[in-house]
């Protein structure tokens, strides 16, 4: 019976999804390309606001059901009893419902526009909702904002490869459900539209604002009518400011900068760590997840996102945060409370890199502002003990916009983010201040924003740049001549001018019996020869050869690649894989390439 009336809805829901689908093909059809694009990026600001209340309820009533836990037995224990339940769950359904394998991380956006047309599978658009909700709906220390964009942007990307538009369309589509989801889960339109351009599309045209806004604009009007307020991340107080604070801003900015860069450096090297462990997923989860557990019993903030903590830091009754701790009897002492905060803020770091390395799943978005509130408060309430009167909860909110500029590069989000959680723009210049000084000295520390560093080191990904970008989508390996002919030290002149007649070629690698290269015969290097018969005759390969300027490995990057076209200003570079030489590149076949996938792009 069960199993038949679960057959009834799953043909009940297949027959209405095929009518809507085949509704909006009807539209499509009478629709200008304009036009359905409009309707389409409301829709995916729809899908993404709903993809995001389902989340942020999830982890806010988990969130409420561990304090009333915690009201009871007066210590931490389910605080750290749920996040192993919930990255082991994260970790089960990886292996056995999603074939092993998820991505994580906001940079697979980036990933999906610089290397696959804008394309992302269509498991993205349950697989970040189920794992994301169980680890950081469970108390997993990361952030909901990562796995809400994925959501978002596989949202619109399959909208688009469903209803079969462009590759230009797809891509704005893609970003049209990034924004929606920011905005959803902030209610910040503004802030939606922001990290949408300033992260996923940094070639932005005027005419993609506009979609850009609609689906940020649905996704927060959504969001704002069916979330309640203790569920959204805002703030309702906020004190003016004041320009005598301006040099504390100043170096909140610098210190938010150098937090980040050992946040962004930190978070690799744990990461890097469990990729290399060795043990079984689940295995791998239980021993992340128990370090963790022992992380949050004597620091119980570090469960979930962090803001409910956030808003305690912000309010006028900031010893809240010490409740239900083991140094809550300290809860009056300002120094304890100081101490505690700011071993917390350098903690969560931790906490947040074995949540995500040990098999969970979620983002950086929301430590980030977790952060950077704890390091405002820090800041503030340290001068306030010395004699200053700093405004704490300036301090504590305009810290978030230094922490998530400097490490996500993406300082416009950043200010306007907090201005609008914060329901107002009073507090713009702060902003704008320390914002900015974070993201410079971030900025040169690490060029490549936290979320692509490790695609730019490879060479997959480079948003900021439009050029290496396109660059980066074409495969070196298919350019590859390697149909060539090689040379040997014992060859004469002679017999290369016979090759040079008769076959297509005017750059010729010079090799040992194993392959390997010795040199490079240019053809400019032949003509003093060739119209004498006796130095054609007896002139040897090694008397014209000469070293070769660059080589080429076989699965080097693109942009080293033209880095060495560059610097040597050679038409041809040979190619070499376990040291045998395999063919030769040229500069040219790059150049069509790039000009061929642009072109294709603007066509599109």
């Amino acid at each position: 019976m069960p199993n038949q009336k679960k057959s009834i809805f799953k043909t009940f829901f297949r027959k209405n999804f095929r009518r809507l689908e085949g509704f909006i093909f009807y539209l499509k059809s009478f629709l200008s390309p304009r036009q359905f694009i409009y309707l389409a990026c409301f829709l995916v600001g729809i899908s993404s606001a709903l993809a995001v209340i389902v989340l942020k309820t999830f982890a806010h009533w988990v969130y409420v059901f561990a304090q009333y836990i915690d009201s009871i037995f007066h210590l931490p224990y389910s605080n750290s009893t749920l996040p192993i339940i919930g990255i082991v769950l994260t970790a089960f359904v990886v292996k056995k419902v999603l074939d092993g394998s998820i991505e994580k991380g906001t940079s697979q956006i980036m990933y999906a526009v610089a290397k696959k047309s804008g394309i992302m599978p269509k498991k993205q658009m349950y697989a970040q909702i189920i794992t994301s909700s169980l680890t950081v709906g469970m108390g997993g220390s990361a952030g909901l904002e990562s796995p809400i964009t994925i959501t978002g942007a596989a949202f619109g990307s399959n909208f688009a490869q469903n209803y079969r538009l462009s590759y230009k369309d797809r891509t704005l589509l893609l970003a049209c459900g990034v924004a929606a989801g920011i905005a959803a889960a902030f209610n910040a339109p503004i802030a939606g539209v922001l990290f949408a351009i300033e992260v996923v599309l940094m070639d932005v045209s005027i005419t993609a604002f506009i979609p850009i806004m609609i689906s940020s604009a649905t996704g927060a009007i959504v969001s704002a009518i069916l979330l309640k307020d203790e569920i959204l991340f805002t703030f309702s107080k906020q004190l003016d400011f004041d320009y005598h604070n301006l040099p504390f801003y100043i170096l909140l900015g610098v210190v938010s900068g150098f937090v980040s860069v050992n946040y962004a450096r930190t978070f690799r090297k744990i990461e890097h760590h469990f990729e290399k462990s060795k043990l079984k997923p689940i295995r791998k989860a239980f021993y992340g997840a128990f370090i963790l557990a022992i992380l949050i019993f004597f620091f119980p903030t570090l469960f979930g996102e962090g803001y409910e903590s956030i808003k305690m830091l912000a309010n006028t009754n900031p010893q809240q945060i010490l409740d239900n701790t083991v140094l809550q009897k300290f809860k009056d002492n300002i120094w304890v409370l100081l101490l505690f905060v700011g071993a917390t803020m350098l903690i969560k770091v931790y906490a947040t890199s074995i949540t995500i390395g040990s098999g969970g799943n979620g983002g950086n978005f929301a430590p980030s502002l977790f952060v950077g509130s704890y390091l405002g408060f820090v800041v503030a309430t340290f001068f306030n003990q010395i004699g200053f009167k700093l405004p704490v909860s300036n301090f504590t909110l305009v810290g978030m916009a230094g922490i998530l500029s400097g490490l996500f590069h993406a300082p416009l989000t950043a200010i306007f983010l907090i201005a609008e959680i914060t329901s107002g723009y009073s507090l713009m210049v702060p902003l704008m201040v320390v914002s900015s000084i974070s993201f410079a000295i971030s900025k040169r520390y690490e060029p490549y924003s936290f979320d692509i560093k490790n695609l730019a080191a490879k060479g997959d990904v480079f948003t900021d740049d439009r050029d290496r970008n396109i660059l980066s989508g074409i495969t070196p390996s298919n350019l590859i001549q390697t149909n060539i002919q090689t040379l040997k030290l014992s060859n004469s002149l002679e017999e290369l001018v016979t090759k040079i007649s008769s076959h297509n070629q005017s750059v010729f690698p010079i090799v040992n019996d194993k392959n390997e290269l010795i040199g490079m015969v240019y053809f400019e290097d032949i003509r003093p020869y060739i119209f004498n018969s006796y130095k054609v005759k007896y002139t040897k390969i090694q008397e014209i050869m000469r070293p070769a300027a660059e080589q080429i490995n076989y699965d080097e990057i693109m942009d080293t690649i033209m880095e060495k076209f560059d610097r040597t200003e050679e038409e041809f570079l040979p190619v070499l894989k376990n040291n045998q030489v395999i063919g030769l590149l040229s500069k040219s076949s790059i150049l069509e390439a790039y000009r061929v996938r642009f072109k294709n792009m603007i066509i599109e």
